[in-house]
């Protein structure tokens, strides 16, 4: 990795958007430390430190800590991502949508102008939602009309300036601008985490043998789960495919083997986001009507916090990591069947000239292809739980407290940095490519 981005300094045209990635991350982080004016910094902190478990973590740490310091850049890129995946289910339930989507260049910029209005509309109601539902309990000093449309409209604003700024760094810089500026958002929460790692683990040994010694043990467990991480993004199944000779004038060409690959990890980190999110939104709206937790109701909602999972003291409310894993499982085959179709794939094989050995074109490849699929999606899946549930029994064992940093966030930093290293190897194969006639 540091050769690849010591030779990338030395092509000027990859040094200027390595240049120009990095001047805008360093004003992102800015504005991640601007507060909205007249919005108390600490109530987040305090509210949903105490209320909310791995959910709120895993979004604190997507916002870079912008949204437990109340930030203009609060709400961070969320809504993006959250309009980009609307808009790839919509694409399934909206014919006209999906005709867009295969017209080509033209079509996908008319899908990004409508993922970009959607990305706004999603700001407004969100920075809506916690200017009013949250001004009068403490969000703001004052909680008057002016007050609240100032905390709407920087927020709005905020979100609005990192989907302008994700997309410049894809256009001038190098990698995808939308996960440069997560990634960025994520990393800068490994500080604050490895402090409290450090107070909960370190500061109260007082051997030294033993520091090293729990030391060594904590680097040893970060460096397998980043291993297991690299081998889950990167594993694949390949599957041959074979197209037939073409008679071209008066001889045959176009005979030629290839491959389909298909991701181990088809829909990345998305099913843990979702699962999370279900898991908290009813442990979030409770908070609003001040439910009894020691009512059977009130004991349900505690069963889904996963701080409240692994605890010596309560043991039964472990049950929810079940519901948690389930849920994981179905949105990795739900997402992925949205994403890949084994009946398109088959049929535009077919249109080819082409087959995979030994299963016959049409409906048996079709099958078969669905097969594998279904096999590869239930090992993906469960490579998603090993890392998104670790971290939680970790935490809850020895009762580490509040981390930003969790499986999920190791996912995309491993994602996008595999990803941005194969882009800047692959301009510098470009620009470095001279051909046979140069020879």
């Amino acid at each position: 990795m540091w050769k690849t981005i010591q030779n990338a300094f030395k092509v000027k045209d990859i040094r200027n958007r390595l240049l120009y990635t990095f001047m805008m991350l360093v004003i992102i982080r800015l504005g991640s430390n601007l507060p909205i004016p007249g919005v108390n910094t600490e109530y987040f902190r305090e509210f949903f430190q105490n209320q909310t478990g791995d959910a709120f973590n895993f979004f604190n740490a997507m916002t870079g800590g912008s949204f437990e310091q109340m930030s203009v850049l609060a709400l961070s890129i969320t809504p993006y991502i959250t309009a980009q995946i609307i808009m790839e289910l919509m694409t399934i339930a909206i014919p006209k949508l999906e005709e867009l989507q295969k017209e080509g260049e033209d079509g996908r910029k008319k899908m990004m102008e409508y993922t970009r209005y959607l990305t706004i509309a999603l700001s407004l109601i969100e920075s809506i939602a916690m200017a009013v539902g949250f001004g009068n309990q403490g969000l703001l000093y004052h909680y008057t009309a002016k007050s609240v449309i100032v905390c709407i409209a920087a927020m709005t604003a905020g979100s609005a300036f990192l989907m302008w700024a994700g997309e410049r760094i894809t256009e001038n810089g190098v990698g995808n601008g939308i996960s440069i500026v997560l990634l960025i958002n994520i990393i800068s929460s490994l500080p604050s985490d490895l402090g409290t790692l450090y107070e909960k683990f370190l500061s109260a040994q007082k051997s030294v043998a033993v520091n090293v010694m729990v030391a060594i043990i904590i680097a040893a467990c970060i460096v397998a789960m980043t291993v297991f991480v690299i081998l889950l993004c990167d594993a694949e199944r390949h599957i041959p495919v074979q197209y037939s000779a073409k008679t071209q004038g008066r001889r045959l060409a176009g005979a030629q083997a290839s491959e389909i690959p298909l991701k181990v990890n088809t829909a990345g980190v998305i099913p843990v986001i979702f699962a999370s999110s279900l898991m908290s939104f009813p442990v979030v709206i409770a908070q609003f009507f001040k439910v009894d937790y020691t009512t059977f109701g009130g004991k349900i909602l505690l069963m889904l916090n996963s701080s409240n999972w692994f605890k010596a003291d309560r043991p039964v409310y472990s049950i929810g990591m079940v519901i948690y894993i389930v849920l994981i499982v179905l949105f990795a085959y739900f997402y992925t069947s949205i994403t890949f179709n084994p009946l398109e794939v088959a049929n535009n094989i077919k249109k080819s000239a082409g087959f995979i050995p030994g299963i016959r074109p049409g409906k048996p490849t079709s099958d078969y292809l669905n097969r594998i699929l279904n096999y590869v999606i239930f090992l993906g899946a469960t490579g998603l739980v090993i890392v998104a549930v670790i971290p939680i029994i970790i935490s809850g064992i020895f009762s580490v407290g509040h981390l930003s940093f969790s499986g999920n966030s190791l996912i995309i930093i491993v994602g996008v940095i595999l990803e941005t290293i194969k882009m800047i190897e692959s301009q510098m194969l470009i620009r470095n490519y001279k051909g046979f006639l140069n020879e």
